[in-house]
């Protein structure tokens, strides 16, 4: 008789009296089928870790190359910090003090003088303080004519201490009559900026 014949013949009742063929096959089977579970458990389980551990891996990549292009960039930010401190410290060494005010204004003034301009206007405003500066608003109204309100423009901006215009608005006026040339009248207001004192600061 086969091992066929005895799978056929087979007492699922009684298995103790099964052959010692049939016993060692399925015991065979069975050992190979639980070592199949462990072994498809344990690499899942290890495949499950590995890419865990490879998404760690690539997080701490990225975090590295963050750090890696600020370390590289860190020099170049430091050279920039210390040129903005010096244009800084450069901007307010250009603001006058109080006691040098006056005389600003007086250079304002001079310039326009100087284009050839007519002064209609020429008021200084109550001070703006900012944290650490004020801002000095002076409303200008000068007759002239394109190229003498250029060439104050200009002059201000070529003066020491920083002054700047805004809101300028230029309207026609009658004709000079001597030199047959349109005349025009511009408006704006200037602002000069002090340095303030030390005892002034966070007061405003």
């Amino acid at each position: 008789m086969n091992i066929l014949d005895d799978f056929k013949n087979l007492d699922p009742n009684n298995p103790g009296l099964w052959p010692n063929s049939i016993k060692m096959i399925l015991f065979i089977v069975l050992f190979a089928a639980l070592l199949f579970a462990g072994w498809k458990f344990d690499i899942t389980k290890k495949r499950d870790e590995l890419a865990g551990l490879e998404r760690k891996e690539v997080e701490k990549i990225n975090v590295l190359k963050v750090k890696q292009r600020k370390a590289a960039n860190l020099n170049a930010l430091k050279e920039q910090m210390k040129e903005m401190e010096i244009s800084f410290g450069d901007m307010v060494r250009q603001l006058p003090n109080a006691t040098e005010v006056a005389g600003l204004l007086v250079d304002i003034s001079q310039t326009g003088l100087s284009a050839g301009l007519e002064f209609k206007l020429f008021e200084p405003k109550a001070e703006e303080p900012k944290e650490f500066y004020a801002v000095l608003p002076i409303t200008i109204s000068v007759v002239g004519g394109y190229h003498q309100f250029g060439e104050f423009i200009s002059g201000l901006a070529q003066l020491p201490r920083i002054v700047t215009t805004h809101e300028i608005s230029i309207k026609a006026k009658k004709t000079d009559a001597a030199t047959g040339i349109p005349q025009l009248e511009m408006q704006t207001t200037a602002k000069t900026y002090r340095a303030l004192e030390e005892e002034e600061e966070g007061m405003e």
